[in-house]
């Protein structure tokens, strides 16, 4: 049967985009609720956790400080630092979402994922209606949000039984690792993410988790220099070909 509303077609298309996913967040929810299980959280905070914070790296994170018995400060700054991330995500989305209500602009705040983000920015360079963008953010964060809760309660439920020696965490690490390659299409997106990487691993025992923020910085920083000095070489190449061109005035 032929769906004639575009809105709900963009909406399914998202949801649709976000499935081969899947397999890598459902492991992570059911880690995110084995250990959570054995921090002994209540099973009502765990899965509340998942619903209002939203976020897999904060969550566990978390869970890993409740159970060293870390401060209550600590878990707060652990979680804010490890999601300082979406704000990079959100300014990258910003110019997309400027005409949209600030209603739905903290809808789509609300289920921006790593990973809804990766399927979103795919999306968006190979080409997406304008009236069909916030539809299709929504498909794949609503569909991501509810695999989340219900892989979070089957991790509370029949955690105790999954084996150790499955290591289920690293299905998060593919997960990121197949979201982040399709997006590397120039130089600057290469050096950002290789530069990334590096520090990633050298400044991997920081305090905090800083190592992730200041990674997520020298990208940033080291991507947008090759985007200007790539856009400056060709300007030049461009400039002295323009100026031979015949004038139509």
């Amino acid at each position: 049967m032929k769906i004639k509303n575009p809105r709900l077609c963009a909406f399914l298309r998202g949801a649709r985009g976000t499935l081969p996913l899947l397999p890598g967040v459902v492991p992570f929810g059911l880690i995110y609720g084995v250990a959570a299980r054995a921090a002994h959280l209540p099973p009502l905070l765990t899965q509340a956790m998942s619903s209002i914070v939203f976020a897999g790296s904060a969550q566990l994170a978390v869970v890993q400080l409740v159970a060293a018995g870390a401060p209550a400060l600590a878990l707060v700054l652990t979680a804010a630092i490890l999601n300082l991330r979406h704000v990079l995500y959100s300014a990258s989305l910003a110019p997309v979402l400027r005409p949209v209500s600030a209603r739905l602009k903290a809808l789509v705040a609300y289920l921006l994922t790593d990973e809804s983000y990766g399927v979103i920015s795919a999306r968006l360079r190979a080409g997406l209606a304008e009236a069909g963008r916030v539809p299709y953010m929504l498909g794949s964060g609503v569909t991501l949000w509810s695999i989340w809760q219900a892989s979070t309660l089957a991790g509370l439920l029949i955690g105790a039984e999954i084996p150790s020696a499955w290591s289920l965490d690293f299905t998060a690490t593919l997960t990121f690792i197949a979201l982040a390659v399709p997006l590397l299409a120039d130089r600057a997106s290469v050096c950002c993410a290789a530069v990334a990487a590096i520090a990633s691993v050298l400044l991997l025992h920081a305090p905090l988790k800083l190592g992730l923020v200041a990674a997520t910085v020298a990208g940033v920083l080291v991507g947008l220099a090759v985007e200007l000095l790539v856009a400056r070489r060709f300007g030049a190449i461009a400039g002295p070909r323009a100026s031979k061109l015949p004038s139509a005035l």
